[in-house]
């Protein structure tokens, strides 16, 4: 499971600006960014996207207007996907909900984890049933105790399955990286994400139109 809301895209006003200096070639811009309210619309001109796409194809050294695109969005995904997200750290944020702290503030419940693979394995999913039980007791000891023998066995045996709901902000650069990287991958999350990159503003046409068929 995989679910991702709240997606924004802006910077797209100080790339345009920053991808024509090298030729001091503002004046052949031919774009228009507007703002409504307080969200950058973006209509990228002809002029602007074949320069946009020469330069992505020229290399990371001459489409560095790329990672003045920034995106921002809130992902809730088991741990598993977070741990191969955090390989493109660079240029990245990660804000998470907390585990440390948070972990038992609410019930446990089958919603809170990911268990497509575990329903097709009946006795998998007694364990994931069982494992469900006795987090939600570890909870229920801690809280009406606070002894910590209670919550550092929740942290312990809570199942990599579990989702974290985390906001974070990444450009599009880093996102072509992570398409071609992990668009085939065999965890279906993947697909989703890769999926919602192909549908960013403008990702599509200058990121992807030259490179579908390699």
């Amino acid at each position: 499971m995989l679910t991702i809301e709240n997606i924004c895209v802006s910077g797209f006003a100080a790339a345009l600006r920053g991808m024509r200096n090298p030729l001091n070639s503002w004046s052949r811009s031919d774009s228009a960014i507007t703002y409504e309210n307080g969200t950058e619309m973006a209509k990228i001109g002809p002029n602007d996207l074949d320069l946009m796409k020469r330069l992505r194809k020229a290399g990371t050294d001459h489409r560095k207007y790329l990672r003045m695109i920034n995106v921002t969005m809130d992902i809730t995904a088991m741990q598993p996907w977070w741990f191969e997200f955090d390989t493109y750290k660079v240029a990245t944020v990660r804000n998470s909900c907390s585990k440390m702290h948070k972990i038992h503030s609410k019930a446990f419940t089958a919603a809170d984890f990911t268990h497509d693979g575990i329903d097709e394995v009946p006795y998998a999913q007694e364990a994931l049933d069982a494992v469900i039980v006795a987090c939600e007791r570890l909870r229920q000891d801690f809280n009406a105790t606070k002894e910590k023998k209670y919550w550092r066995a929740l942290i312990e045996l809570l199942p990599e399955g579990y989702c974290i709901r985390a906001t974070v902000q990444l450009n599009y650069e880093v996102l072509l990286h992570m398409y071609w990287a992990r668009k085939d991958h065999k965890l279906t999350e993947w697909h989703t994400f890769c999926h919602m990159i192909e549908e960013l503003p403008y990702f599509r046409e200058v990121c992807l139109a030259e490179d579908e068929n390699r």
